[in-house]
C-alpha cells in the first residue's frame, strides 16, 4: 500500500475514533498504518476508547501508550476493577491513578492536534463536545460507560460515555473543520457475533467474563434449582454489553448515513469482549489490516490534494 500526500495545500484530514471498549486499541493499528500511507490527521475526535487513543496521538504519546497496552495483562486488567456500589459497577479511580502515573495530563488547548472527546449529558442526553480543559478528565467523561463505570462530573454536569449519542462522530471532526474525514468504525462486525464468537472459543482471553458467568450460573443454580445439564445462559455482564453494543451500531449506522465520510475503516474485532484490554497485540494488528482493505479508498485523500 503505497500513499503519499505531499501537497501543502491539501484539505484539511479528520480522524474520527469510534467507540468499543477494549476492541479500541485498533485505533493504534489504523493509526499506525495511516502513518506509514503518509496520511497524518490534522484533526482528531474520538468517543468512548476512541477519545483515550486520539488524545494520545494529539498530545504525540501514542507510542507511549502503544507500548504499555502491548504490556497489559489480565491481571493488570483485574487491577483497575475498583468496585463500588454506587451509580456504576467501577469508580475509575484506578484506571485514572495509572493514567496519571503514566501519561503526562495536558488542557486539550495545548495539544499538538486540535482534539475533541465526545460524551452525553445524563440529565438532558445532549451530546457534549469537551474541547479545553483536562484531557484526562475529558477522556474520563468520554468512557463513563453507564452501569460499568461511575459518571463523570464536568462542569457542574454529570457525563457518560459519548457512545450513547453519537459512537462515530463524523459529525464533530466537520464541525472542526474536516474537509475530509476517514472514520474508525468499531462495530461494523459485532451483531450476531459475540455469542457465537464465545462459545467457540476457549482462549484464556476471556477469563474476566467467564469468571463472572460462573458466579451466575452458581447464584441461579442456588435460586432456582436449574440442571447442569441445561444450556448456559449468558451472564448478565455480557447481556448488558451486547445491548450497548446493539445501540450503539444501530445509531452508528443512522448517522453515517446522514453524514457520510469519505472512508470508514472497519476493524473486524467482534471477537474481543468489553474487557479484553490485555489483548492489544491482536486488536492492533487487525487494524493496520484494516487499513490495508481499503487502500484504494484512501486514495480519493490524493485525488483531493491534486
Amino acid at each position: 500500500m503505497v500513499l503519499c500526500m505531499i501537497a501543502t495545500d491539501r484539505p484539511r484530514v479528520g480522524l474520527a475514533l469510534g467507540s468499543g471498549s477494549a476492541r479500541g486499541w485498533a485505533h493504534i493499528g489504523v493509526i499506525r498504518a495511516l502513518e506509514k500511507a503518509g496520511i497524518r490527521p490534522d484533526i482528531v475526535c474520538g468517543t468512548s476508547i476512541g477519545a483515550l487513543v486520539g488524545a494520545a496521538y494529539a498530545a504525540g504519546e501514542l507510542d507511549r501508550l502503544e507500548r504499555r497496552v502491548l504490556e497489559l495483562r489480565i491481571g493488570d486488567v483485574l487491577g483497575f476493577l475498583d468496585v463500588g456500589l454506587g451509580s456504576g459497577v467501577l469508580k475509575g479511580d484506578r484506571l485514572m491513578e495509572f493514567a496519571r502515573r503514566h501519561f503526562t495530563d495536558r488542557s486539550i488547548e495545548e495539544l499538538a492536534v486540535p482534539f475533541t472527546a465526545v460524551a452525553t449529558s445524563l440529565r438532558t442526553g445532549a451530546e457534549v463536545w469537551l474541547r479545553r480543559g483536562s484531557t484526562f478528565e475529558a477522556v474520563r467523561a468520554s468512557i463513563a460507560l453507564p452501569g460499568l463505570f461511575v459518571p463523570a462530573r464536568w462542569e457542574g454536569s454529570l457525563l457518560v460515555d459519548g457512545g450513547l449519542v453519537n459512537p462515530v462522530p463524523v459529525s464533530v471532526a466537520r464541525a472542526m473543520g474536516a474537509e475530509i474525514v476517514i472514520a474508525v468504525d468499531l462495530g461494523s462486525d459485532i451483531l450476531g457475533r459475540r455469542f457465537r464468537a464465545a462459545a467457540e472459543s476457549e482462549a484464556p482471553a476471556g477469563a474476566i467474563s467467564k469468571w463472572m458467568r460462573k458466579l451466575q450460573e452458581n447464584l441461579s443454580g442456588i435460586a432456582h434449582g436449574k440442571s447442569p445439564d441445561e444450556p448456559v445462559m449468558p451472564s448478565m455482564f455480557d447481556v448488558l454489553a451486547t445491548c450497548m453494543d446493539i445501540v450503539q451500531v444501530r445509531i452508528a449506522r443512522s448517522r453515517m448515513a446522514g453524514e457520510p465520510p469519505e472512508v470508514v475503516v472497519a476493524p473486524r474485532v467482534a471477537h474481543l469482549r468489553l474487557l479484553d484490554f490485555h489483548r492489544a497485540k491482536e486488536a492492533i494488528e487487525e487494524g493496520y489490516r484494516a487499513v490495508e482493505r481499503v487502500a484504494q479508498n484512501l486514495a480519493v485523500l490524493n485525488d483531493h490534494a491534486s
